[in-house]
């Protein structure tokens, strides 16, 4: 219930058309990976991620820290303890904008735009400007995107010890199934 609170304050504070049409998600997906050859895999997902997207390009996501899952649980103990911080840090954020989306044109074919907006994660805000690809099937609305993130950026701070096991720039994949 939370969750879906702080995504209709997001939405809000978008300053969006009220009356726009909205497409929305309480399961979309992201997953990283900053694995490192020879090494333990440095992989995550999480299944709970809320969305919402206007008709007029306004988007909005929002994930918990800790509902990410690794294979194992000791990472996972350590991804939120030593380096999220999860319990400080709860959640983070993209709140922005598709620019030159126009539902009326959306397809089966994928279509790749830009969403420029502010990541929020560690209690830091960082612009960005990334491509997603959209396409419309069956009438919902698929949006996926892949971009590279460095913890550095968020003043995610990697011990000596294991900086070496840990790649500097971290591979995010999204994927978001939203309907009306």
């Amino acid at each position: 219930m939370r969750t879906v609170l702080v995504v209709v304050i997001c939405l809000l504070s978008m300053q969006s058309n009220l009356n726009a049409q909205k497409y929305s998600t309480k399961s979309g997906e992201i997953n990283f990976e900053a694995s490192v050859p020879s090494f333990e895999e440095v992989k995550a997902k999480n299944m709970n991620v809320s969305a919402i997207l206007t008709e007029n390009g306004d988007f909005a996501s929002l994930a918990l820290v800790n509902a990410f899952r690794f294979k194992v649980a000791l990472m996972q103990e350590h991804f939120n303890e030593n380096y999220a911080e999860s319990d400080k840090f709860p959640k983070t954020t993209f709140r922005g904008k598709i620019n030159g989306l126009a539902m009326d044109d959306l397809t089966e074919t994928e279509t790749t735009y830009n969403a420029v907006g502010v990541i929020n994660l560690h209690g830091i805000d960082k612009n960005v400007d990334v491509p997603v690809q959209i396409k419309l099937v069956d009438g919902t609305i698929v949006l996926t995107t892949e971009f590279i993130l460095k913890p550095s950026d968020f003043n995610i701070e990697i011990p000596s010890i294991v900086s070496n096991k840990i790649a500097e720039e971290v591979n995010v994949s999204a994927t978001y199934n939203l309907t009306k």
